[in-house]
Formats: structure tokens, C-alpha cells, sequence
């Protein structure tokens, strides 16, 4: 066991009659790391947190977590919290009911200035004394992620953390996920939402029918996958236009949403012609206004890769 791993998965298979959830997977997660897995439904996401969180058990394959092995029995590990599916919550009892409640439940400090505390750092000091019953999704996450951190969790397990997040509630939920990291908490993540993934990931693994189809870093994903689309808006597009049209690697895209904006151009291609493109505008003069994807390229990479498996099934 390298020591220096939260997470160490090597060949974890995993079936549920004659479904198999998940097919020889490695997994790989450092202290202080936030770790996103990215799948379509049926993927085997919510089976390898639940292993995690120890709701289930490997069928084969060796799993060990903070440097001890995981067994056969369906427990918690130390050291490790979140949730599945959603924060198991008491619709009549108040929120800081409910954190004192379940920290009892697991002998943990349920004092009044704990259970505070971890209420002000998901937003939710405003609420502490209303029912949970009357709480918006949104709400209920953040009271679940609230739940964890009373725990001083080293590995911190969650599914959809972002589900029902209003832009506020999503800026405590990020700002939390990203100071646990910097003090070495790693963080293992589900989510459908790309743009959290990129925000607050610097490592993702995509599954796909079970199986491992990529894991690494999301720069990785930009360099070793296909072209992608790029939004750009310069201060002569007539110009760019035709520079880019000159410009190996380049191909101008016909973009409807483009031809409605004459400022806006759309170029395919890869990071190192993109690159080009770009010293060429300013040594011609032109200014860069704007480039960004038009999808981000864990999308992009998340579509390729998983119809790939899936075509190859």
C-alpha cells in the first residue's frame, strides 16, 4: 500500500445478480484531492461510493482506504463520511436537531458550538432552527454535507453535492469542498454537472458500463482527445476569419449562433493550433476578446470515451 493514498482500488468488480456494476476498476486518490467521477446513469458511480462509504462490499479486487484495508463487513471506515443518494435526514426535527441527532447517533461531539459551526460553513446559520421538512433540495445537501464535516472527515464521499444548489448556496458548498482540500481532506465526487467538475477537480475518472475509461487529470483530457469547438471574439473577425481559414490545424466552423453574432467566429481544432492561431492574431494586431469551448472538454471527453465503450459493448 503506498501510504500517501486516500484511495487505493485495484481490479474492485462488483455484481448485482446477473447486472455487473462494476468491472475490474482501479482508482487512485491523493490527500487533499478532489477526485470527480463523471459517468452516464448506470455507470457503477453510485456503487463505487457506496463501497466507499462502506454501504456494500466488493465482490473481488482489494480496496483500501487511508491506508488500511477495507473488509467484508458493511461499515463506514475510519475517517471516512458523506452520503448516497442524499443526506438520510428527520423531516420533523430542526436542522441543528438533526446534526446533534446524528452525531450522537455515531458518538460524535455533538455540542452546540460544533454543530454551529459546521452550520455557518454550509450557510445555513439563518435556518439552524427550522424544520428540515420545509427545506428545498438545495437546502437538504447542504444540511448533508453539514452532517459530514461534524465528523472531521479525512475522506469526505459525496453524490451530486450540487443537486438543487442556488448560485449561493453552490459558493459555500465550493468554498468548503476547496478549504477541506487545502488542509488535506481528499474529497471523492459524483456529479452530472461539468462545470463543478472543472471548478473543483483537478483529477476526474469517467466510467462507462462499469469500466474505467479514463482517469487523470482534466488537462490530460484536452490534450489526448478530439478537437473542440472554441467560441472567438476579436477586434477584427473579418480578419480572424480569414487568418484562422490560413492556419494549419484550423477549420472555421459554419455556427448558427455565430452567423447571428458577426463578432463571433467559431474554430475547431486542437490545444496546439489553437495555440498558433492565437500568436498569429496578436502579431497581426488583432485582439483577443474572448476564447472559451463551446463544450468544455470533460464534456467532450466524457461523450467520446463513453460512446466509444458503449459502441464497443
Amino acid at each position: 500500500m503506498d501510504a500517501l493514498l486516500a484511495v487505493r482500488a485495484r481490479g474492485i468488480s462488483k455484481c448485482f445478480g446477473d447486472v455487473i456494476a462494476l468491472d475490474s476498476i482501479d482508482l487512485d486518490v491523493t490527500p487533499g484531492q478532489i477526485h470527480g467521477l463523471v459517468g452516464p446513469n448506470g455507470a457503477g458511480k453510485t456503487t463505487l461510493l457506496g463501497l466507499l462509504l462502506g454501504l456494500a462490499v466488493a465482490d473481488s479486487g482489494r480496496l483500501e482506504i487511508l491506508g488500511a484495508p477495507v473488509g467484508r463487513a458493511l461499515a463506514a471506515p475510519d475517517g471516512v463520511a458523506g452520503f448516497v443518494d442524499g443526506p438520510g435526514l428527520y423531516p420533523s426535527l430542526t436542522a441543528r436537531q438533526n446534526l446533534a441527532a446524528l452525531a450522537a447517533l455515531h458518538g460524535r461531539d455533538a455540542r452546540t458550538a460544533a454543530v454551529d459551526d459546521v452550520l455557518d460553513q454550509v450557510g445555513l446559520t439563518d435556518v439552524a432552527d427550522d424544520r428540515t421538512r420545509g427545506f428545498s433540495l438545495g437546502m437538504r445537501q447542504r444540511l448533508g454535507l453539514a452532517a459530514a464535516l461534524l465528523t472531521k472527515p479525512r475522506l469526505l464521499v459525496l453524490d451530486e453535492p450540487s443537486n438543487g444548489l442556488d448560485p449561493s448556496g453552490k459558493r459555500h458548498v465550493h468554498g468548503v469542498l476547496t478549504r477541506l482540500a487545502a488542509d488535506g481532506t481528499s474529497v471523492v465526487l459524483s456529479s452530472h454537472r461539468m462545470d463543478d467538475l472543472e471548478a473543483l477537480c483537478s483529477e476526474v475518472t469517467i466510467l462507462a458500463t462499469g469500466r474505467v475509461v479514463f482517469s487523470g487529470p482534466l488537462s490530460k483530457l484536452a490534450a489526448e482527445h478530439r478537437e473542440l469547438d472554441y467560441r472567438l471574439r476579436t477586434s477584427d473577425p473579418q480578419a480572424a476569419r480569414r487568418l484562422a481559414a490560413d492556419t494549419a490545424g484550423i477549420g472555421v466552423v459554419d455556427d448558427a449562433g455565430a452567423r447571428r453574432d458577426d463578432e463571433v467566429l467559431v474554430v475547431r481544432a486542437l490545444v496546439p493550433a489553437l495555440d498558433e492561431l492565437v500568436v498569429a492574431l496578436v502579431q497581426a494586431g488583432i485582439a483577443v476578446r474572448e476564447l472559451a469551448p463551446v463544450v468544455s472538454p470533460l464534456e467532450a471527453a466524457f461523450l467520446a470515451l463513453t460512446e466509444q465503450q458503449e459502441a464497443g459493448r
